[in-house]
């Protein structure tokens, strides 16, 4: 069964001195996962945001979090981000020396496990931990900074992810430089959730918001493809708005 469309909103792009009021916004606009790009300022060339900023936020809104940790080392904090209301855990390839034993401490956390990889990052990286993942995360820029411009280079990379993947039930997350104009080529490759900043946070406001996750939402969809078979790992929807189980 092909998995449902879902789109991710990055705050990484709100208006931070609003952020409580931005959450609101998109969950109001839409959004069906909360996408937190927490940077390091030495994995990456930026620092954004910890645990304490997640743990703040999290009772604003009962969307999923789904939480894209660009930091190194990265074990030394996944309770941290656990605790603080991470539902979705998702951690470098590139970071650290033991990717396997990384996803089996989120995991053993209660948490959905996900790994990203950089653009220069090839996908046989993933192939030994493809049972452990419940997501895989493109990288379409470079991490660090918003606002970058979509690498089309990426596109082979995300084809042959969703072939390795096969039946597994792995989603396909692709960020960086997501758009419209683009959302439907990234869905033809495979990818079935599109993390978007600059992207939904234009304009004022929740109808604002809501006009362009539509729009890429409707763009994605239209770029699916009818014979792939995506096999969907959409977390189970509960009475407390969607945490993953």
């Amino acid at each position: 069964m092909t998995s449902e469309i879902l789109i991710a909103p990055s705050i990484l792009a709100a208006d931070f001195a609003r952020l409580g009021e931005e959450i609101a916004a998109i969950d109001a606009a839409g959004a069906d996962w909360i996408h937190c790009d927490v940077m390091d300022g030495h994995f990456v060339p930026n620092i954004s945001f910890g645990a304490d900023v997640i743990k703040a936020i999290r009772p604003l809104t009962k969307k999923v979090f789904d939480v894209h940790l660009m930091i190194a080392p990265v074990d030394p904090y996944l309770e941290a981000f656990a605790k603080a209301g991470a539902d979705v855990i998702t951690v470098h390839a590139e970071a650290g020396p033991h990717l396997d034993r990384s996803l089996q401490a989120i995991r053993a956390l209660g948490k959905k496990a996900g790994v990203s990889l950089c653009p220069s990052t090839p996908e046989s990286t993933i192939e030994y931990v493809l049972d452990r993942l419940d997501l895989v995360l493109v990288m379409t820029v470079n991490p660090g900074f918003g606002g970058q411009a979509f690498l089309e280079s990426q596109l082979d990379k995300i084809r042959r992810i969703r072939s390795m993947i096969g039946d597994r039930p792995i989603r396909i997350e692709v960020d960086g430089g997501i758009t419209r104009d683009n959302a439907a080529a990234v869905a033809t490759a495979g990818v079935d959730t599109l993390v978007a900043g600059s992207a939904v946070f234009r304009g004022k406001g929740s109808a604002d918001y809501a006009a362009n996750i539509a729009a890429i939402r409707i763009a994605a969809e239209a770029g699916r493809v009818p014979k792939l078979q995506h096999s969907s790992v959409q977390p189970k929807r509960v009475s407390d708005g969607g945490r993953i189980r």
